[in-house]
């Protein structure tokens, strides 16, 4: 791994080209990549700007940043309705302002590519762009004149940009705007260095061979883990009642998956049974006392609010779970989409499967990104709720997006990935 991301840092500290691309799986240190090479470089005297998608994004990477050289001048560039993170204000080093000119004296300036997208003067030799594949092209377009060369580090098998706007109007055209930025940049730069990132160190073992095949099948990636690093423990006994969330849960706890499966129905998106049983699997899971052992805590950690995510694919549905968990010791816990989970990092999710109760496999729903998302925030164990007869709708609805010309195929295809996973759910495997 080490001679790996020695090899980057040496393709981007040279003058050949105009960037690099690290594909990378979840988990498998891109954070830490970006913040070797901005400090590699800034301690080499070099100013250097970072571009990130998300506020979220750019605060970790601050303190991450600050915390690993506490004398290296940081710049945060924002708009002027942020207010400042507490994980940001406690780093003296970092200097917040809306104005690239307030940022002469940072070695590092980070910010998000949209406030980047304002700025009009000012130029730097290098950038990092972290999460490239969340950044749309147009927005690449809209930065690159303040950078002569970057490194582009990102997930591919994430979910892909995101607009509310008709978009066929631009399919086949290689500076299609809804591409994201590595893409385009690789069609118009098919030489550029792309290198690979071939460990995960979030995923367990148990989780990694299974987001790899099913998301992953020619970037085949392995966990940084072995199987006897970690392991997940209750502290109480299985409480009375419903034992069917006690024997999901016991699963989850022993093989890294579990699936709880409901009778077969078509629903409403937002379906009070399934709600009902991820706030009922959250609340038992915390109740039951779960300790985390792992490599960064062999004597165990225990799995408290802060460590568990809830994921779904549609706002209402996040709504209608968190509602269903207020007032519960699950109050706090992390409830989102796949959108904004992305990146983030837990010790046990529960998902609702996205193709849960429906009369058809939309695109939105096939979507491998959005699984793959959903199915990979995990360090120790991973749920998905979902209706029964997901299988059954796969084969009845196959993929039957239009084809466009000189749109790249991406593989594998959500109806695959879908397949996949759920055969691996299913015990089919």
């Amino acid at each position: 791994m080490s001679g790996v991301i020695e090899s980057i840092l040496s393709d981007f500290g040279s003058a050949a080209g105009r960037g690099v691309v690290v594909d990378s799986p979840p988990g498998a240190g891109k954070s830490t990549l970006v913040v070797r090479a901005a400090r590699t470089l800034a301690e080499a005297g070099e100013r250097l700007m970072v571009v990130a998608q998300t506020n979220e994004q750019v605060d970790d990477l601050i303190d991450r940043l600050a915390t690993a050289a506490p004398n290296l001048a940081i710049g945060r560039l924002s708009a002027s309705t942020y207010v400042p993170a507490q994980r940001v204000v406690k780093h003296g080093t970092v200097t917040v302002s809306g104005a690239v000119s307030d940022m002469n004296a940072s070695a590092v300036t980070i910010g998000t590519a949209a406030k980047w997208a304002t700025v009009t003067d000012g130029s730097w030799e290098r950038a990092i762009v972290d999460e490239a594949y969340q950044m749309r092209s147009d927005m690449l377009l809209r930065v690159a004149g303040r950078f002569s060369r970057a490194l582009f580090v990102g997930d591919p098998g994430q979910l892909d940009p995101f607009s509310v706007v008709a978009v066929e109007r631009w399919a086949g055209l290689s500076w299609d705007p809804m591409q994201s930025a590595v893409a385009v940049l690789l069609r118009h730069n098919p030489d550029l260095p792309v290198h690979r990132l071939p460990v995960s160190w979030r995923l367990p073992p148990s989780a990694a061979s299974v987001v790899s095949a099913a998301f992953y099948p020619f970037t085949p990636f392995e966990a940084g883990t072995k199987p006897a690093d970690r392991r997940l423990e209750f502290s109480a006994r299985a409480l009375g009642g419903d034992h069917g969330l006690d024997a999901t849960l016991e699963t989850a706890r022993r093989t890294g998956w579990a699936l709880h499966e409901l009778p077969a129905r078509h629903t409403v998106r937002t379906d009070r049974e399934a709600v009902a049983a991820i706030a009922d699997l959250v609340t038992r899971l915390l109740q039951r006392g779960p300790v985390a052992y792992s490599e960064h805590a062999p004597d165990g950690r225990p799995v408290t609010v802060d460590r568990v995510a809830v994921g779904a694919a549609h706002r209402d549905q996040v709504a209608a779970i968190r509602q269903a968990l207020a007032g519960t010791v699950a109050a706090d816990v992390t409830v989102d989409t796949a959108n904004r989970l992305q990146g983030r990092e837990y010790d046990v999710t529960v998902i609702l499967h996205p193709l849960s109760g429906r009369r058809d496999a939309s695109a939105f729903h096939l979507e491998a990104g959005r699984l793959c998302v959903l199915a990979s925030r995990h360090r120790h164990a991973c749920v998905v709720v979902a209706r029964a007869g997901i299988a059954e709708l796969l084969d009845t609805h196959p993929s039957a997006e239009p084809v466009h010309l000189n749109v790249p195929v991406r593989f594998p295809d959500g109806w695959e990935a879908n397949q996949a996973m759920l055969a691996h759910l299913s015990g089919d495997h």
